[in-house]
């Protein structure tokens, strides 16, 4: 991974490419973000850059934060993350990321919190079937048996049952970089992108690409 920023959803929208053909995007507020510390093998074991994204009043931050901040020299920040780069070394503490480190045409990573659904059934939760509709089959939209009988007498882990829906770290990987405006540091990535609007979102190189 050579490059990597963090972002706020805007929300989604369409726009048209050069053969007018119609391209659904997600916005992103990608940066400023100011590079708060350079993680180097030697002091640290391993290679990387922290981040900090996001204004915050200052009498929200503890003293530790609050020194970590003055100590490189940048306003407090309401997010910290930190990216393996391969070329880490040539950053600078205080340096500002801004959305032009992605092109159009790049290919990339985009992580974030999904949605939270709260407590939801299998069959929302997993698209199980339901049952029989009718009155007298009194099975609707239960998850049906749960495991075996006697032997061995238990469930299964992984079994799918009803519990807690959304609100998980995922990934979506090979996205697109469609336009990026530098001056009001705007990402336009096709298709969607995981979290709800105002979220936060990791965007670094893809994985996958060739």
């Amino acid at each position: 991974m050579k490059k990597a920023i963090l972002a706020k959803k805007i929300g989604m929208t369409q726009i048209f490419d050069e053969n007018g053909a119609l391209v659904p995007v997600t916005v992103l507020e990608a940066g400023p973000c100011a590079v708060v510390q350079v993680k180097t093998t030697e002091n640290d074991g391993y290679n990387a850059i922290q981040v900090g994204f996001g204004d915050i009043r200052e009498k929200l931050v503890n003293k530790p934060l609050k020194g970590h901040f003055a100590k490189a020299g940048v306003e407090a920040k309401r997010f910290l993350k930190e990216f393996r780069l391969e070329n880490a070394a040539d950053y600078k503490v205080g340096q500002e990321l801004k959305a032009d480190v992605f092109a159009a045409g790049d290919k990339v990573d985009a992580v974030g919190t999904t949605k939270g659904k709260g407590f939801q059934g299998a069959i929302k939760r997993f698209g199980l079937s339901r049952g029989p509709m009718k009155h007298g089959s009194k099975y609707h939209r239960h998850a049906g048996s749960n495991g075996p009988a006697t032997s061995p007498g238990r469930v299964f882990p992984g079994k799918h049952m009803p519990g807690q829906m959304g609100n998980v770290r995922a990934t979506v990987q090979n996205l697109e970089v469609v336009r990026v405006d530098a001056d009001k540091n705007l990402i336009l990535i096709k298709g969607a992108v995981p979290g709800p609007k105002k979220s936060l979102v990791m965007i670094k190189d893809s994985v996958k690409a060739n």
